[in-house]
């Protein structure tokens, strides 16, 4: 069996796992505690400093999504992408799309605010009840070994640290 059949048998087996997953919670509960397994206890609550409509707020979604002119997420490797898309706070939503096929988008493509409620954070800005936003960022949120260790040690301190240059008070995280 060639790599590419197998990358291609993969992907299609990662992709009706996903939308087993979407039709059967429990099997995804089920499935997701194999990761229990990674240590996240030194990732403290941290409560807000200041009100709500005085905070600087980041959208980040792992839902696939990315500007029309970005390069799309990696569909081709089964294990994911552990990349990021960055995407300004002026992005009209027209301008973006979603590269993820391990989930069923219909719904997010029909109101692209359900996923990544951009123009509604633009709009709660407007009046006042959010301070201001800073960019957003997307990732693709199928991400398995050797990706993970990418994704955590790398991209995910990248974005991170984007985030506290840009004074971020707040974040708002949209699974997909």
């Amino acid at each position: 069996m060639t790599d590419d059949w197998r990358n291609r048998s993969l992907k299609d087996l990662y992709r009706l796992t996903g939308q087993i997953f979407s039709q059967i919670p429990a099997l995804a509960r089920l499935w997701g505690s194999a990761y229990r397994a990674l240590n996240f206890d030194s990732v403290p609550f941290t409560p807000l400093r200041k009100p709500l409509n005085e905070c600087r707020l980041a959208l980040v979604t792992t839902g696939g999504v990315h500007r029309r002119d970005q390069p799309p997420f990696d569909m081709v490797d089964p294990r994911g992408d552990p990349t990021y898309r960055r995407i300004p706070v002026d992005t009209p939503l027209a301008e973006l799309t979603i590269t993820h096929d391990y989930y069923d988008h219909t719904d997010a493509e029909a109101d692209l605010n359900i996923l990544f409620p951009l123009e509604l954070a633009q709009s709660l800005v407007r009046r006042g009840l959010i301070g201001s936003l800073a960019t957003s960022y997307s990732f693709m949120g199928h991400i398995e070994p050797p990706h993970l260790e990418t994704l955590l040690r790398q991209t995910a301190p990248e974005v991170a640290m984007f985030l506290k240059q840009e004074q971020v008070d707040a974040v708002l995280l949209t699974p997909a």
